[in-house]
């Protein structure tokens, strides 16, 4: 996939990357929330924060975002995904690195993280009807409360085997091209 090592701030993540572009790519996560929890990270492992991508990298790291989600949905057969970047270690980034968290959620069985109290009290008024709808049978149907018994706590999350991470960044590259292939409108992000 690469000449030379992938490095995630000072980790070497060359196996577990399963997109390239020319400045930017993406990686199976090593304590996902869910199945499908991936990451969208920029080549130049300077970039710790949005505001240090140059706009010719700015421009790849959001047209790979786009692909790279909607790849998700479609593979994972995804309702809704979750598009996180904490930037700054005030909002949460763990990380030295600019990355971008893409996760996958689902009607039934959604489970996450915190970002569900900001969900839930959120009241912009959306001009979509739909997602109006929708929202609405989330707020109903309990929002974050309600999906409590299927969550686990973030200290009970533990990092996967490197193997399985390599196997599934392989999967998900094969499975890409196909994707890549299927849909040519993203043509111009390979």
């Amino acid at each position: 996939m690469t000449s030379g090592p992938i490095f995630f701030s000072k980790f070497v993540v060359t196996k577990q990357v399963f997109y390239k572009s020319k400045h930017t790519y993406a990686l199976v996560n090593l304590k996902p929330l869910v199945s499908g929890h991936v990451l969208v990270v920029p080549l130049r492992k300077e970039c710790i924060s949005l505001s240090d991508l140059t706009p010719e990298e700015n421009r790849d790291y959001f047209a790979t975002l786009q692909l790279i989600r909607q790849f998700i949905v479609q593979e994972y057969k995804a309702d809704s995904v979750n598009v996180a970047i904490q930037d700054g270690p005030e909002a949460g980034q763990t990380v030295p690195h600019l990355h971008t968290h893409i996760i996958p959620r689902y009607k039934l069985n959604n489970i996450g993280d915190k970002i569900y109290e900001i969900l839930d009290s959120w009241t912009f008024e959306q001009q979509l009807t739909n997602w109006n709808e929708r929202r609405e049978n989330y707020k109903i149907a309990g929002g974050r409360d309600a999906r409590k018994e299927f969550a686990k706590p973030d200290s009970d999350r533990k990092p996967r085997n490197l193997n399985d991470m390599n196997t599934e960044a392989q999967q998900l590259s094969e499975k890409l091209k196909i994707f890549l292939d299927q849909n040519p409108r993203f043509k111009e992000y390979y």
